[in-house]
């Protein structure tokens, strides 16, 4: 069971291996919601991630006799290193089953640790039932990412360092893929102030719990479909789930686009890289109908690879209208060009990339198209550099915007 003295007994055992991560106050995201909001930042974690914390109690629990058959798990890539680190430090073998979409930077660095990777599947339940496999033929402990009551409680440190540093904590947002971090904070925190409010937080195109709430048992979903790697689970924790239901107030879901927007958010604001599981609890304070209330939300990771860092960041800067592509058509004489780059550069647009294509149409002379790609400050900035565009009698067309 999860107790107490089990979450006491978890805090210091784990205290070998992890980093401090004090509370941040963000002033930003206070400002936005009428809330005095803090982030538990286990993105700063030496694993880039909470991860360590279950790892690491777990396997203080087990005999020499399970240590020494050496360690398995399956894991999208924070568990995996969290396993493969923990095992280091113990001296043992770790085997990680990882889905073949894993980021590359993942892979590597659970490689770094000293562990054996198998990729397997498309997804984290896929990559589990080969673990459960090569555990089974060559007698592997398994250590599940989360349907595991040792686990969670390792995870459910993190409560225990909120409430230390924030005693009248009255919100705590957790991330959810199968729950083992949710069940553990939520199941402390209860022990520690029955009134305070645990909001679970799941990408819409993974909301596993969430089905699983409403059907009131462990429901497995046909698929799942979100840029939070981490969190892309079909099927919840089955040992954990009582505990959940007793104490989750509430499940929140948040779209894929809305973890680009909180992305840009941190970067900007805060300094701070938190993959897309971990913005999971940012970009939910904007759905909590409440005012005046304490919150933290808990940023489990920041293990992001470059590439998608990239794609992001992106993407982010188009839904904010920072970034913009027009499409204007010109005759195919001198100078226009040049008057077309004056009237942006009036309004202080900043041209990021041209394209000149005279293939358009066949009469050159009636017109070239000229698709501009421009940074601004924002939606009232954007519109505008295209009502002046209009003005001069351009007539922008917005297309996709193409870096």
């Amino acid at each position: 069971m999860l107790t107490l003295d089990k979450f006491e007994e978890a805090s210091e055992v784990v205290k070998k291996v992890i980093s401090e991560t004090k509370l941040i106050c963000s002033e930003h995201f206070s400002d936005k919601t009428g809330n005095k909001v803090y982030f538990k930042p286990e993105n700063m974690q030496f694993t880039g991630a909470y991860k360590v914390r279950g790892a690491y109690y777990k396997i203080s629990t087990l005999s020499e006799e399970e240590r020494e058959k050496g360690l398995i798990t399956a894991s999208a890539g924070n568990h995996a290193q969290g396993v493969a680190y923990a095992a280091k430090c113990y001296g043992v073998k770790a085997t990680i089953v990882m889905p073949t979409t894993t980021p590359l930077i993942k892979v590597n660095r659970t490689k770094g640790y000293g562990a054996d990777v198998v990729l397997y599947g498309d997804v984290y339940d896929e990559a589990c039932r080969k673990a459960d496999e090569l555990a089974a033929e060559h007698g592997y402990t398994f250590i599940h990412p989360f349907d595991d009551l040792a686990v969670a409680t390792g995870q459910g440190t993190i409560a225990m360092e909120i409430f230390k540093e924030l005693p009248l904590v009255e919100y705590i947002l957790v991330p959810i893929g199968g729950g083992g971090l949710a069940t553990g904070i939520s199941t402390l925190a209860k022990l520690l102030n029955a009134n305070i409010k645990v909001i679970g937080v799941e990408p819409a195109g993974a909301a596993c719990m969430k089905e699983s709430f409403a059907h009131g048992k462990v429901t497995t979903l046909p698929n799942v479909n979100t840029i939070a790697d981490g969190t892309a689970v079909k099927t919840p924790g089955e040992s954990i789930f009582p505990y959940l239901q007793k104490n989750l107030d509430d499940i929140i879901t948040v779209e894929d686009d809305e973890l680009i927007t909180a992305f840009l958010d941190m970067v900007e604001n805060h300094k701070m890289i938190v993959e897309n599981s971990g913005l999971l609890t940012v970009a939910a304070l904007k759905h909590l109908n409440v005012q005046g209330k304490k919150i933290v939300s808990v940023l489990s990771g920041g293990n992001m690879d470059v590439i998608t860092m990239s794609s992001v960041v992106q993407q982010g800067l188009i839904f904010r209208d920072r970034i913009f592509t027009v499409s204007v058509l010109l005759p195919d004489k001198p100078g226009e060009l040049s008057r077309v780059a004056d009237t942006i550069a009036k309004q202080q647009g900043n041209v990021i990339k041209l394209e000149h294509n005279q293939f358009v149409t066949t009469n050159r002379n009636a017109a070239v198209e000229l698709r501009i790609t421009l940074e601004a400050f924002g939606t009232e900035h954007k519109k505008k550099i295209i009502d002046a565009l209009n003005d001069n009698g351009y007539k922008p067309r917005l297309v996709q915007a193409n870096l």
